[in-house]
């Protein structure tokens, strides 16, 4: 069975505003990629060895795939997902690869799809649909394939046309990855941000541990509420160094908070005593995200706030395989309330600024928009996770634009684990905005001059901006 990446997808079916899609599609399909968030491995461009096999270059990084795979009952030992136990996993890449094949139906409609099949078809020239009998021979094409020089990292780097990529580490790192890339003589913009959530969040796990080691890595009195506070300053300061052009934030909620000197320090003192309600952890990450929001002032770092992700919501897997094993589930988030403590302090502030993201697609045109179009501080983040689908991202153009247009928005990011799909996420992001913009145009609300210039600024000028990349 043929796979072919027809040329008009995701573009209107009327044929007046698809041509007009087409027009617009043009002018950006061929621009430079600017991911300025995501999770890709920076050791991949610092060694810039050969990916070792198809089952761990697609499905091993990717949460959305083994997601949907738990899901129908395949268990993550199946796909050699290490058990926090030392248990046994299969190692055995093409049985992994086969079993992936034997479900790849599941996946029909989703975005997971489309950026798989892109990759396979562009970067390995696979010319037909992944099925149980197909799987071997798809297996063998790219595998046949990974050692050639123009599949290592880099060289895929500079095929993407990556014109700039930026990884995220936590505070603790040492970021040696990152230092060996910058000495390798390499012209590759690889950067990394700022997670701090490993010593902000007290409901981390090992947070009494991660506090002490991060003390001894900055040589701040972290048992003190300055001391920690100037912690944080000498490491965003160390990945400042190392190309970082933002922090960024995953918390639970959005709260946020503006507490006195003197109250910060007294929640700090408690946060160390090791006992803290669920309510004395939320208040503390809300006084956190205004803290590193005031040091952004200083430093210039761009701020990103995640929240609204109910993390590692099944405690058995949590148990058996640890963080990030894909059952992470949205929540309602408040942002109105929420934020306003931190509005309140630097929201007026012309020369910071803060993203917003959702997972919460009610508050798009409720809280959001309305916030980001008034606040010059605050910008509105894509779509992301389980909102980086077409129907979804079409939705918040729609939910958005009437209220904070597009310059108050920071175009797309990938936000992405999976190396080889960012070409496919940007290329989808690219049609679906510029099927909106079709929208625009043959309903005469937008000339088709501007929805190129728009376009282009979506794709590219935006997140090359406000990341500062």
């Amino acid at each position: 069975m043929p796979m072919l990446l027809h040329d008009d997808r995701l573009f209107p079916a009327d044929p007046v505003t698809r041509g007009i899609a087409r027009r617009i599609f043009a002018t950006v399909r061929d621009l430079p990629i600017i991911s300025p968030h995501g999770h890709t491995d920076p050791r991949w461009y610092a060694e810039d060895n050969a990916f070792p096999d198809p089952a761990t270059l697609f499905v091993k990084p990717d949460h959305y795939i083994f997601r949907m795979l738990y899901s129908q009952g395949v268990r993550l030992e199946q796909l050699d997902i290490a058990r926090k136990d030392g248990g046994e996993v299969e190692t055995d890449p093409r049985k992994i690869w086969r079993l992936f094949a034997d479900h790849w139906h599941l996946f029909r409609g989703t975005p997971t799809r489309l950026w798989f099949e892109h990759a396979a078809s562009t970067v390995f020239g696979v010319n037909e649909r992944l099925t149980p009998e197909s799987a071997d021979r798809i297996y063998d094409k790219i595998a046949a394939r990974l050692d050639e020089p123009e599949l290592r990292p880099r060289a895929l780097f500079e095929r993407f046309n990556i014109e700039a990529i930026s990884t995220t580490e936590g505070a603790l790192d040492d970021l040696k990855w990152h230092d060996m890339i910058r000495s390798s003589g390499w012209g590759g913009k690889v950067v990394t941000a700022y997670r701090p959530d490993s010593v902000v969040d007290p409901e981390f796990e090992g947070f009494a541990a991660n506090l002490e080691k991060f003390g001894e890595l900055t040589g701040e009195d972290i048992g003190s509420w300055t001391g920690y506070l100037a912690a944080h300053r000498k490491r965003r300061a160390y990945f400042k160094e190392r190309g970082a052009t933002s922090s960024d934030h995953g918390h639970a909620t959005a709260r946020t908070a503006n507490l006195s000197d003197a109250d910060a320090e007294k929640l700090y003192a408690k946060i160390l005593k090791g006992k803290v309600s669920a309510k004395d952890a939320d208040l503390f990450r809300g006084q956190m995200l205004t803290e590193m929001a005031k040091m952004s002032l200083d430093d210039g770092l761009v701020l990103q706030i995640h929240p609204g992700s109910w993390r590692n919501h099944n405690p058995v897997l949590f148990e058996q395989f640890g963080r990030d094993m894909g059952c992470d589930i949205p929540t309602a988030t408040n942002y109105v309330e929420a934020l306003k403590p931190l509005l309140d302090a630097v929201g007026n502030e012309r020369n910071l600024t803060v993203i917003a993201f959702t997972l919460d697609e009610t508050v798009y045109s409720r809280e959001l928009a309305p916030l980001a179009g008034h606040y010059p501080a605050l910008r509105l983040g894509p779509g992301w996770w389980f909102l980086d689908a077409p129907e979804a991202m079409l939705r918040f153009r729609e939910l958005t634009t009437e209220t904070a247009g597009f310059y108050n928005t920071v175009g797309f990011n990938d936000d992405t684990r999976a190396y080889l799909s960012i070409p496919a996420r940007h290329d989808l992001a690219r049609r679906v905005d510029c099927a909106y913009l079709a929208k625009l145009v043959a309903e005469h609300r937008l000339e088709e001059d501007e929805a190129v210039e728009v376009a282009y600024d979506l794709a590219y000028r935006l997140a090359k901006e406000a990341y500062k990349l």
